[in-house]
């Protein structure tokens, strides 16, 4: 099942709309890159922890 990452999900400062999708290990690295180069986040394993649990199993249409 692939997976999901929304940054619309939570708030920021520059209202990103970003949403990453495919196998989990590979959205959890993007979004962890992402969260790290855009939003000013360390990259650590407990940042890998949390976007792993924000994930969600990705809609039928993708999303």
């Amino acid at each position: 099942m692939r997976k999901v990452a929304d940054c619309r999900e939570f708030p920021s400062e520059t209202n990103c709309t970003l949403t990453i999708s495919g196998e989990e290990d590979e959205v959890v690295r993007a979004a962890s890159e992402h969260a790290v180069s855009v939003h000013g986040h360390s990259d650590s394993p407990e940042l890998r922890d949390q976007v792993r649990s924000t994930l969600k199993d990705e809609g039928p249409q993708g999303g």
